[in-house]
């Protein structure tokens, strides 16, 4: 990642699966399983401090690394990210290649109208770990959008987005490629990409409103 030479905030992401042929050697099915099918999920992030945040399909827990005694230590416990948000975290530099429906959607999130609590802030780090963290612990909404350029989208299905939605859903919140609920796309290859849209169910429900 570039983000390490210039010392911003990394992670790692994991998730786990059941083998589906454990009497033979590893073969697609066990690989190519839906989001659906994680029996946990979760990420360390690099920062400040060093956190772990994980569910294993009841809830959200957040550890964070106790130097002293070199163990991970309950600082979060039962994350939930909250309803909506004001926050939206997009590389809005790639705007003249993002679909009609994401640019009227950031049109809405920089309008100024008290009744709908906008203009929202933008915050993007670049990082997908430290914006979606943020987002999950503050409320907000993180997309990566279809472009001219990339028109299945950056991120990877079955190592980036899945676990990241199923943390998602766990604490509250929404994950989409825009339509589809992204634990549900079945992926066929294994460096697949997929839209995103991520974050507080009311922030993400109005973005899909706009891609309708």
């Amino acid at each position: 990642s570039s983000n390490i030479d210039v010392n911003a905030s990394i992670g790692t992401i994991f998730s786990i699966y059941k083998r589906l042929s454990p009497d033979k050697p590893v073969d697609r099915e066990d690989i190519f399983q839906k989001g659906t099918s994680q029996v946990a999920a979760g990420y360390i992030i690099y920062g400040s401090s060093t956190m772990f945040i994980y569910t294993t399909g009841n809830g959200v827990n957040g550890f964070t690394l106790d130097d002293s005694i070199m163990e991970f230590c309950l600082s979060h416990p039962n994350i939930k990210i909250p309803e909506t948000g004001s926050i939206y975290s997009v590389n809005e530099g790639n705007l003249m290649e993002f679909p009609e429906g994401v640019k009227n959607y950031l049109n809405y999130c920089q309008s100024s109208d008290k009744s709908e609590g906008t203009p929202y802030s933008a915050r993007y780090i670049g990082s997908l770990i430290a914006d979606f963290h943020r987002n999950l612990l503050k409320g907000g909404i993180y997309i990566y959008p279809p472009t001219l350029k990339a028109p299945k989208g950056k991120l990877r299905l079955l190592y980036e987005c899945n676990p990241m939605a199923m943390l998602m859903e766990q604490a509250g919140g929404k994950a989409t490629d825009g339509k589809n609920r992204i634990l549900e796309i079945e992926p066929t290859e294994l460096h697949q990409r997929t839209p995103i849209f991520v974050g507080s169910v009311k922030m993400v429900e109005k973005a899909e409103s706009y891609l309708a």
